[in-house]
């Protein structure tokens, strides 16, 4: 991480791009003044009309082929921009007394620019793990389980996708039933209603009523999970209710599972926000109730990851529970009693990151049906559907009070279902959920389950004869009783191991939830972009406080006002989190409502980022002054509401300088392009000791003409400058004609997509200079750029791809950007979980093609023996490879009608969206993809890493504020890092802890560290990284430069218990895959 700064003068051209290097944390450093960056203008005047004449394509090859001919020429632009880094260099030996080059990494530009040929360091021995294959002694793996699977869909009789249920009377003679009935209410966080509304209308009525009516008897049991919800409660009550609370959770009789900000989806989200997420729930419960949740509970995520399950075995959570699950693969587990397993991750040798895993085993959480296979009768016994009520079986056999009279009949019908349920599991210890969506909102509801089951289990449990004891529990109390029964005597445990994931999802016949992968792609990238302001902002933050502290300036900093800003950016970051807001799939006005949520976190945390980065680049704090009303550092963009894309705000030029801060948030040297906008063609960049920036401003336009379908048709390995045909493309799919269509959640396309045909030419634009080239192309429904930046460095190693997409006056149409290539991929491909780790992905033939599409969140690639073509993506999609060679990802769906999955809503609020990739083609060495085929395990390589890094993470610029009378002296550069991080190694957060005063900074912050796995079979020649690996280690010392950490205390991931090693504080130490939170106290 690092803060540069540099002045800009009037002297020519009015939008003009910067080339730079940083390290990590806040000012400003070097800036290299780069071409013109093109306008994302529309045509004005689209017309309908016919093809362009293929006449005309020969001016496009043309352009093309001048392209290729640039990056010819990089060495000599790289060798120009390394002569004026040689003549800054000799400037800043000249002043090596100035505080500020002590605060300056030694020999930074010679490091970045003195070798156009240099290599990464990696120790063999990190190399070691990317080439071991399964997960030790899984019994169960989920490729081997779908390449087994016929994905039929026979009807099963009452369980419609199951089977018939038998068992013997005397089954439980030697040892009885234990069966717990878990009162729940699934809360969601925003849906068909906003978050607010649901609260005022049902949830708040739903904890109060619990507080009383848990207190009236003692053997009832309630569990939560929404923090969000109940935080807000909790803000409401008086004391004595907090009281009773806190009695109920010390009795056991009230948990909250997961306890999480809300159930996160698992499929659209970054690793970034499902950790802060958890975060905050979980911080939030240490501080107000001394409570640490014991087991996970998920129950609508429209499938799952097990990216959760390593988190939340991470936070110290020892058991889950799953719903959501293809119904085949509910059945194949169900048949084998392997619905209860150790859900281990596909790297892990040891079994360290196991954690007990319960899946439900029926269509839905709900009460018909989680009591047994037949929903007919488990309905029965909801008996809030009792006669008379607002809602009743679709069966229509409602059920019965339970009097003396029919006490007998009503408990073996029920107990039925219970024993079969429990046939489809390993124990004799069963878990009956009892609930639905905003459940026991009503006072009436409490007294309706509650009596009338504790007269169903007075009967069972004074029956010997009948060997069941059944009672409400908590989910940790079913837990705890499944683990005594199995954990007894020296038996191993009967439970298998299982790896790899659960997506896509099926409920019924080919309806496979992966519309929602792509469904309101606007807010999936507005998330993303928040996500990093969010970083950055903590970071920026957590050392500025402790700067403010060192300085004495806490009473002019900021401190308290803005971190009350970040709390609010961390919840609604984490509200959005849930499993109906980045999945797309609420109403209209709660997706404004979450959307205006992001915006004006947005908002804040860019406030947050100048006020911490203007104390940190001043040289003297003691003339460190905070004016809310004229912020010293502006950034460069603006979005002027949550529903339209950001600008750039234009820098006012004049003849007095204006001094530009960068803020690299990496916490690695990087070489980036960085944009700026000025209001004058007459402009000059020097760096903050007065040396010249080489640059090249002016664009040389061509104007309109054709272009070919292809976009882009060829792309060369720079190891061996071996061709490689790649041509990207667009297409449309459109939906069934079915009953069932696409909508929000599902995506039940009418066949093959269709070559998207342009109704007349685009309009072509083609930059180019000695720094990028890039090709614009303007069509009816989208404009796509295709840049190269001809930079020494990671920059200059891949494509730049961006989409501007508008198909808001489109029906039932979905557009997808498609890359065809000479890849022999076959039916491989692969994806990321939620940045985390990569899924291997198979095309199965004999899966519809919905089935075949999976979420991408920052990586899908292809490969074989020679070449890996990996698509880099800055927000969450629905990708596919649906051929050999290809890989498609679905950009945006405007759809008309509902898909009947409950929320009566089509997606008609299109936005014009813009989307990013980048795309690297790396050579492999020394690979044999068909042993690859075999593995459940892939990585990506480290220059793969720092791509997808640069991508989330781009520079920050930011202003000084024309209206500052006098610019005080400012640092050339701070750096809080005493040299860059370890390649592999990545500073997820560093986080201000909250104080024991709600909305107030503690000294203390959290610290995560993820130490990432990488393949190492790729040339490490040229790859633009400045790094090293150390084996996972870093010396604390060697951390921070100026700053003294005055301890560090190893933490299990959400800081809710310390780990056994605390007393080694000497040394950070994490193995490949590892995420850890350190609290840690700097001074």
């Amino acid at each position: 991480m690092y803060l540069m700064f540099k002045k800009i003068k009037m002297k020519l051209s009015r939008q003009f791009t910067l080339f730079g290097s940083a390290i990590f944390c806040v000012v400003i450093f070097s800036l290299y003044l780069m071409l013109d960056h093109v306008q994302f203008d529309h045509p004005k005047n689209m017309k309908k009309g016919g093809l362009f004449p293929n006449a005309q394509l020969s001016i496009l090859h043309e352009k093309i082929d001048h392209l290729e001919r640039l990056l010819a020429e990089n060495n000599e632009i790289i060798s120009n921009i390394r002569d004026s880094v040689i003549n800054l260099s000799e400037s800043v030996k000249d002043n090596q007394g100035d505080h500020e080059t002590s605060n300056s990494s030694k020999g930074l530009f010679s490091k970045v620019f003195g070798s156009s040929s240099s290599s990464t360091s990696i120790d063999a021995e990190d190399c070691q793990f990317a080439l071991k294959g399964y997960a030790k002694e899984s019994n169960l793996q989920m490729l081997d389980i779908y390449n087994i699977l016929p994905f039929d869909n026979p009807d099963g009789g009452v369980w419609k996708q199951g089977f018939d249920i038998t068992y013997n009377e005397n089954e439980w003679d030697d040892e009885q039933l234990q069966v717990f009935v878990v009162p729940h209410s699934h809360n969601d966080p925003g849906w068909l209603k906003t978050f607010d509304e649901y609260y005022r209308d049902q949830t708040q009525h739903i904890l109060n009523n619990m507080v009383a009516k848990l207190q009236e008897d003692d053997r009832r049991k309630f569990i939560w999970s929404e923090i969000s919800y109940f935080s807000k409660w909790w803000s409401t009550i008086d004391s004595q209710k907090k009281d009773a609370v806190k009695r109920l959770c010390e009795l056991g009789q009230f948990e909250i599972t997961t306890g999480g900000w809300v159930m996160t989806d698992e499929a659209n989200t970054h690793i970034y926000a499902m950790i802060d997420q958890l975060l905050e729930g979980h911080q939030w419960l240490e501080r107000n109730l001394g409570i640490k949740p014991r087991s996970g509970w998920a129950i609508d995520p429209f499938g799952h990851t097990s990216t959760m399950a390593y988190l939340l075995k991470r936070t110290g959570i020892s058991n889950m529970l799953i719903q959501r699950v293809h119904y085949s693969v509910k059945k194949y587990l169900a048949k084998q009693r392997n619905l209860e397993f150790f859900w281990r991750q596909n790297w892990d040798q040891n079994g360290n990151t196991d954690i007990l895993c319960q899946m439900m085993p029926f269509y839905s959480y709900d009460i018909p049906h989680t009591c047994g296979p037949d929903p007919k009768i488990c309905c029965q016994f909801d008996f809030k559907r009792l006669p008379g009520g607002r809602i009743s079986c679709p069966w229509r056999i409602p059920p019965v009070e339970i009097h003396d009279g029919n006490v007998q009949e009503r408990a073996k019908l029920i107990l039925d279902q219970y024993r079969k349920k429990s046939k489809l599991y390993r124990t004799k210890v069963v878990l009956i959920p009892l609930g639905d969506d905003f459940r026991y909102d009503q006072w009436s509801e409490w007294d309706q389950q509650f009596q009338n089951y504790q007269r169903l289990f007075d009967y069972m449990n004074s029956h010997p004869e009948l060997h069941v004891q059944a009672q409400f529990g908590t989910l940790s109390d079913y837990f705890d009783a499944l683990h005594k029964t199995t954990e007894s005597g020296n038996s191993p445990s009967p439970f298998p191991v299982l790896s790899g994931d659960f997506f896509t999802y099926a409920d019924r016949d080919d309806h496979y939830w992966s519309g929602y992968f792509t469904s309101r792609p606007f807010y999936k990238r507005m998330d993303r972009v928040l996500e990093s302001h969010l970083r950055a902002a903590e970071i920026l933050y957590s050392l500025a406080l402790v700067g403010a502290q060192q300085s004495n300036k806490m009473a002019m900093f900021p401190s308290s006002e803005d971190y009350k800003l970040l709390i609010e950016a961390r919840r609604n970051l984490g509200l959005f989190q849930h499993h109906d807001a980045i999945t797309g799939t609420a109403k209209e006005w709660v997706v404004m409502d979450y959307g205006t949520r992001l915006f004006h976190s947005l908002l804040n945390l860019k406030k947050v980022i100048g006020d911490s980065a203007h104390f940190l680049i001043l040289k003297d704090k003691e003339g460190y002054k905070h004016n809310p009303s004229m912020p010293f550092l502006q950034m460069d963009d603006s979005q002027a509401s949550q529903d339209s894309l950001p600008q750039r705000t234009t820098i006012e030029l004049s003849p007095t300088p204006r001094f530009l801060v960068l803020y690299n948030p990496t916490d690695q040297d990087r070489i980036s392009v960085v944009t700026v906008q000025v209001n004058s063609h007459k402009v000059r960049v020097l760096t903050a000791s007065g040396q010249p920036v080489e640059a090249q401003i002016s664009a040389v336009w061509d104007g309109p003409t054709t272009v070919s379908k292809n976009l882009f048709q060829k792309i060369n390995t720079k190891e061996d400058k071996r061709e490689h045909q790649i041509n990207i493309q667009f297409w449309w799919y459109g939906t069934t004609s079915n009953r069932d269509k696409s909508g929000a959640y599902l995506f039940l396309p009418n066949g093959e997509a269709k070559l998207y045909v342009p109704s007349e030419p685009p309009i072509l634009r083609i930059a180019r200079g000695p720094l990028f080239s890039e090709v614009i192309c303007i069509y009816q429904h989208f404009t796509h750029s295709v840049r190269l930046n001809n930079v020494h460095g990671i920059d200059g190693l891949s494509l730049e791809i961006s989409n501007i997409v508008d198909i808001r006056g489109e029906i039932n149409q979905e557009i997808v950007m498609r890359l065809t290539t000479d890849v022999k991929s076959n039916n491989q491909f692969y994806t990321d979980l939620n940045d985390f780790q990569i899924q291997p992905r198979q095309t199965l033939s004999k899966l519809p093609l919905q089935a075949n599409f999976y979420p991408l969140t920052t990586t899908a690639y292809i490969q074989d023996n020679d070449v890996r073509l990996t698509l880099h993506s800055a927000q969450s999609l629905g990708v596919a490879s649906l051929k050999s060679g290809q890989l498609e990802v679905i950009l945006d769906r405007r759809l008309m009608q509902d898909d009947n999955r409950g929320l009566g809503q089509g997606l008609k609020d299109n936005k014009v969206t813009a989307n990013l990739f980048r795309v690297l083609l790396e050579k492999r060495i020394g690979v044999d993809v068909h042993d690859e085929s075999n593995k459940a395990v892939n990585y990506r390589s480290l220059l793969s890493h720092k791509i997808c890094s640069y991508l989330n993470h781009p520079i920050f610029p930011m202003v000084v504020n024309l209206n500052v009378d006098e610019v005080p002296p400012l640092l050339n550069l701070y750096s809080p890092l005493m040299s860059s991080m370890p390649c592999d190694m990545h500073i997820l957060n560093l986080r201000t802890i909250e104080g024991k005063v709600d909305g107030t900074p503690s000294d203390e912050a959290a610290l995560i560290i993820h130490r990432k796995g990488f393949d190492c079979r790729f040339s490490n020649q040229n790859t633009g990284l400045f790094c090293s690996t150390t084996q996972g280690k870093i010396p604390v010392h060697n951390l921070f430069r100026d700053l003294r950490i005055q301890h560090l205390t190893p933490s299990t991931l959400t800081l809710m218990h310390e780990t056994q090693n605390h007393n080694n504080t000497r040394d950070i130490e994490l193995n490949p895959m590892e995420i850890s939170t350190f609290r840690v106290q700097l001074r």
